[in-house]
């Protein structure tokens, strides 16, 4: 049996001290330990420990495995310096000693988790013998960085003990094996004794399919399941929020609560985040409504859940007035808020707010300065931008990522810098990656340098030939220089090589419905009232002095045809539907996947000047709040 070096760990576990005998001596009758409350905080065990010197009764063996014992049970975990000497201190430690001391070790950080395997061979070389418990704490430490030959020893081991059968020691394998991705031995564990699982073997099982993204599969098993709990409901939404199936977690979600069954914080976290991604701001707002119906406390993690999806949902009120009732802020839910009002381009409120983080002696992460550095970007803040990109690096040592120098590149490419964000691309002591590259094409176009960008996109196409967004960004550099068989050429090329424009959609939620709108949609049920109220503001519109830009067009057709392509853009669409269904009075919400285009911004800034109505537009660039007939981008994005 080897596990790999253990010098470490056996130098930490050799007893130290020749200590005298603990007979008589029990946690519930000794005059020190007896008084700790039932659910004792470290700083208790060390006032216990320190009154044990005092009176000398630290040597006693008992009192020493009972301290460790309480120490493996703190929230949050000891310090493992702390319980190592504890430990060490035990002569002759017993098996209940060494499980508690695995057990400390299991619940602390990854790198004193490794130090479990270790010290269990340290167990067998001494003779120490191991038990039903041994094992599940072993499995617990190897789950943190899973090792998955070594777990399969100690199964190995557990089987030749005769506890191959004993329910904990059986959920152990299923959660390590499922933590491993090796699913098909988690589920051989699982299938082979069923009369021997409960409702944590049901949980493991499942969270092994849900975490790899077999939902089909986690779904039969949650639908089997003799009993649930909150944990089981939990693993569910996870598994399909993580696999990209948001709209079903939500679902999951609501039936849950339909149901009236008890939903824990993790749940709660979960299904604001998949509202927050989808922008749906209705889901959202009966998420928070469940939180307030349970009386839910108001944690950091759910106020940081809050703040993130009511940014993300439009409502950037909203968020601040939620941010502002937390009482306790750490560096996330300032993160949070920090890029949620970049999102919304409030590039000085962002930089206030910014301020007032430093001023709370709170340090910055690198995320912090990403979305400092977007707000600089959305806003135009060119100096500031600089500032606090030299602050990141000078006073703060946070050695700039990709995201970081995107920003700047964005930052430059927006102000019209083109060519001192090409510069800076080229001085990069790390490999600039296509993103950065695709950034600084997108200012090519909008800047009309071509040679620059007809450059740069033909690198980009060489570095991804399968990513559609060059192809168009290049074709639109060559249209905006009305070089139409260039524009052919690029489109032939992404033909030739099976590359498909991603096609653009908006989602809008009405009444608890979310509807989809794709460009030149047909499939929506109202789709005859759609184009009708869509002809409609047009009219309205062109009475007004609307003009179609048909600048964006990829194709050289009449201008009469692009307009006619322009007309059939998702956006549009969606706006119409919610003139028609949306009450006066209420914004008319949007959620885009691509970046809104120049002249559909121009046709929403009309529809709000024209039908006194308002527009809240997330694309995949940044927030539109237009309002009557002007944007809160100040057409800068």
């Amino acid at each position: 049996m080897r596990f790999g070096p253990a010098t470490r760990s056996a130098a930490a576990f050799k007893p130290r001290v020749s200590l005298t005998s603990d007979a008589g001596l029990r946690h519930r009758h000794h005059p020190v330990l007896s008084r700790l409350p039932t659910s004792p905080s470290l700083p208790h065990l060390l006032q216990a420990h320190a009154r044990l010197l005092v009176l000398g009764l630290a040597a006693h063996r008992a009192a020493l495995a009972h301290l460790l014992a309480l120490c493996a049970a703190l929230s949050p975990p000891a310090p493992p310096r702390y319980f190592r000497l504890l430990y060490a201190a035990i002569a002759r430690p017993n098996v209940f000693a060494s499980n508690n001391l695995l057990r400390c070790l299991a619940r602390s950080d990854c790198d004193a988790a490794r130090d479990a395997l270790p010290f269990y061979a340290h167990m067998r070389r001494a003779g120490i013998p191991t038990n039903n418990y041994t094992f599940p704490f072993v499995l617990q430490a190897c789950s943190r960085d899973p090792v998955f030959v070594e777990g399969t020893q100690v199964h190995n081991h557990a089987v030749k003990c005769g506890l191959e059968e004993d329910l904990y020691v059986r959920n152990a394998f299923i959660s390590f094996y499922s933590s491993c991705g090796e699913l098909n031995h988690a589920r051989r564990v699982f299938d082979e004794f069923p009369g021997q699982r409960d409702l944590v073997s049901w949980n493991a099982i499942l969270a092994g399919y849900a975490r790899a993204g077999g939902t089909d599969v986690a779904q039969e098993l949650f639908d089997r399941m003799p009993e649930r709990d909150p944990i089981s409901w939990s693993t569910m939404i996870m598994g399909y929020v993580q696999s990209g199936a948001l709209e079903k977690g939500l679902e999951l979600f609501r039936e849950l609560v339909g149901k009236g069954l008890t939903v824990n914080e993790a749940t709660l976290v979960i299904v604001l985040s998949a509202s927050a991604q989808l922008g749906l701001l209705e889901v959202g707002q009966f998420i928070h409504s469940t939180i307030r119906s349970m009386d839910f406390p108001f944690t950091l993690a759910l106020g940081t859940a809050l703040v993130d999806m009511y940014a993300k949902c439009g409502c950037i009120e909203l968020s601040r007035h939620t941010f502002d009732e937390m009482k306790q802020r750490n560096v996330f839910a300032w993160n949070a808020m920090i890029c949620g009002l970049a999102t919304h381009g409030l590039g000085k409120e962002t930089l206030e707010l910014f301020q007032r983080f430093l001023g709370e002696g709170i340090r910055p992460t690198g995320v912090t300065f990403v979305g400092v550095l977007n707000a600089c970007s959305r806003a135009g803040l060119v100096a500031e931008g600089r500032r606090c990109f030299k602050l990141m690096i000078e006073e703060y040592g946070i050695e700039p990522e990709m995201e970081h120098y995107g920003c700047i590149v964005d930052l430059l490419g927006r102000a019209g810098l083109v060519h001192e964000a090409y510069e800076l691309i080229q001085g990069m002591s790390m490999t600039p990656d296509p993103v950065l590259w695709g950034i600084l094409l997108g200012a090519c176009k909008v800047h009309g340098l071509v040679d620059l960008g007809v450059s740069i996109g033909n690198k980009l196409i060489e570095l991804e030939p399968e990513h559609d967004g060059h192809y168009v960004l290049l074709a639109g550099v060559y249209a905006k220089a009305n070089r139409w068989e260039d524009v052919a050429k690029v489109r032939r090329l992404m033909a030739h090589r099976g590359t498909n424009k991603v096609a653009g959609w908006s989602l809008m939620e009405v009444h608890g419905t979310v509807h989809k709108f794709v460009a030149g949609d047909k499939e929506h049920k109202d789709s005859v009232e759609i184009h009708k109220t869509l002809e409609m503001v047009i009219m309205r519109l062109t009475e007004a002095g609307y003009s179609p830009d048909v600048s964006a067009v990829l194709h050289d057709i009449g201008d009469e045809e692009k307009v006619h392509v322009m007309k059939e853009h998702s956006e549009r669409l969606a706006i119409a539907f919610g003139l028609m269904v949306v009450e006066r009075g209420r914004p008319i919400r949007i959620v885009k996947n691509l970046r809104v285009c120049g002249d559909c911004h121009e046709f929403s800034k009309m529809v709000t000047k024209v039908f006194g109505r308002e527009i809240v537009v997330r694309d995949g660039s940044r927030f539109h709040h237009l309002k009557e007939g002007k944007c809160s981008c100040f057409d800068y994005w």
